[in-house]
C-alpha cells in the first residue's frame, strides 16, 4: 500500500503582472530583453515587487529580498497550508511529518520552524527543510515524506513548496538577469499525504496515490542552471542549452520507470510535466512524442503564473484534478526538472 494525496493547496501574490507591464516597469531599452518579455509564452505573473519610483523600479537590498523570501514563507506559504487543511477539516496537529521547500533565499531558523510557529503544528513533529535544488526539489522532497508514510502508515503529513522568486531577481540590462526576470514567478503550494492506514476519509478529489519514483542527473550539465553572485547578490542563471541537454536525457528515466511496472508508455494517461518555459515543454514533448494536449496543464500554469519552480508540478496537479479527468485506475507520471541539471520523476496512479 502506498501514501496518497488528500489535498493541494496553493496561493500566489494579490498582485499580477503582464509581461509587457513588466518591460516597462523594469525600463529597459534594450530591444533583446523586449522580445524575451514578449515571446515567453507568458501572459501574467504573480509578483511581489516595490512600488516604481520616477526612475522606474528601485533596486532591492539584500536585506529587502531576504525580508521578502521570508513573507512569502508566511503569506503565500501559509495560505497554502491553511487551504489544504481546510480541504479535509484537518487540524494542524494532527500532522506527523512537514517537508519545506525553497529556493529562493536562506533562512535559519528556516521555513519549517516559521511554519509551525504560525499553524500551531505539534512540537514533535518531524520536518525537513529542502533549500537550494530548484525546481526538481519538490520530486526529490516527496520522496523522504513518502518513505515515512510507509513506515508509519496510520500518520499524514504535508509538503510545502514556496518560492518567492522575485525575491532573487537582479535588476540591470544584463540579457541573463532578463532571461530570468522574464520568466520566473512567485508561488506556494501545500500537498498534504497520508498513509494508506490513516484515519480520515477516502480521497474523492481526483488526486493520486504515489507509487513509485526515479531520478536521472545530467553533470555534463552541472553548470547550466546555477546561482552566482552579482555585486553581493544571487542572481540565477540559465545556460541556453538547458532545453537540449534535458530533451535528449528525459526518455532514460522514463524507460526505467515503466519497465520496473512493466508498463508501456501508452499506458500513461497524464503527464505533469514542470512549467520550465516554452522552449524547456517543446524539447520534453519533441522527445517523448507526447502532444500539447498531453501537457495542457503544464501550458496552462507556464501561460498564468510563468515558472513557480517547485511549485509547478502541483499547480498543474490541481489543473487536472479540477478538470475532473481522471478516473480510477488511471495512470500518470509527474516530471520535474532543475539544476544538477536534474529530471525527477513519480508514478501515479488513482
Amino acid at each position: 500500500m502506498n501514501p496518497r494525496i488528500l489535498a493541494l493547496g496553493t496561493a500566489v501574490p494579490e498582485t499580477s503582472y503582464t509581461q509587457e507591464e513588466l518591460v516597462r516597469l523594469f525600463g529597459s531599452g534594450n530591444p533583446k530583453i523586449t522580445r524575451l518579455f514578449q515571446n515567453s509564452h507568458i501572459r501574467k505573473r504573480h509578483l511581489t515587487l516595490p512600488q516604481p519610483g520616477p526612475l522606474g523600479m528601485p533596486e532591492e537590498s539584500v536585506e529587502e529580498l531576504l525580508a521578502k523570501h521570508r513573507m512569502g514563507i508566511l503569506r503565500e506559504g501559509g495560505r497554502a497550508v491553511e487551504q489544504a487543511l481546510q480541504q479535509v477539516a484537518l487540524a494542524p496537529e494532527q500532522l506527523d511529518y512537514l517537508v519545506c521547500v525553497t529556493s529562493t533565499g536562506y533562512l535559519c531558523p528556516g521555513a519549517t520552524a516559521l511554519l509551525i510557529d504560525q499553524h500551531g503544528f505539534r512540537q514533535d513533529i518531524h520536518r525537513i527543510d529542502v533549500v537550494g535544488m530548484g525546481c526538481n526539489a519538490a520530486l526529490n522532497s516527496l520522496q523522504p515524506l513518502v518513505q515515512f508514510l510507509r513506515y508509519r502508515p496510520e500518520a499524514m503529513g504535508m509538503l510545502v513548496c514556496i518560492e518567492t522568486c522575485s525575491a532573487a531577481y537582479v535588476h540591470n540590462d544584463q540579457i541573463g538577469n532578463a532571461v530570468v526576470n522574464s520568466l520566473f514567478g512567485d508561488a506556494a503550494a501545500a500537498a498534504l499525504l497520508a498513509g494508506p492506514q490513516a484515519p480520515v476519509s477516502g480521497n474523492d478529489a481526483g488526486l493520486p496515490v504515489l507509487e513509485d519514483f526515479e531520478s536521472q542527473i545530467i553533470l555534463e550539465a552541472i553548470h547550466t542552471m546555477r546561482f552566482d553572485l552579482d555585486h553581493g547578490k544571487l542572481s540565477f542563471f540559465l545556460d541556453r542549452d538547458i532545453p537540449y541537454f534535458l530533451g535528449a536525457n528525459c526518455q532514460k528515466p522514463v524507460a526505467r520507470l515503466l519497465e520496473r511496472h512493466r508498463l508501456k508508455k501508452r499506458q500513461i494517461d497524464h503527464w505533469l510535466v514542470h512549467s520550465g518555459g516554452r522552449k524547456v515543454i517543446d524539447s520534453i514533448k519533441m522527445n517523448l512524442d507526447l502532444t500539447d494536449h498531453d501537457v495542457r496543464h503544464t501550458l496552462h500554469i507556464l501561460e498564468e503564473y510563468g515558472n513557480i519552480s517547485s511549485c509547478s508540478v502541483l499547480f498543474s496537479m490541481r489543473e487536472l484534478a479540477r478538470e475532473g479527468a481522471v478516473r480510477p485506475g488511471d495512470r500518470g507520471i509527474l516530471m520535474a526538472m532543475g539544476p544538477g541539471a536534474a529530471i525527477e520523476l513519480a508514478l501515479l496512479r488513482w
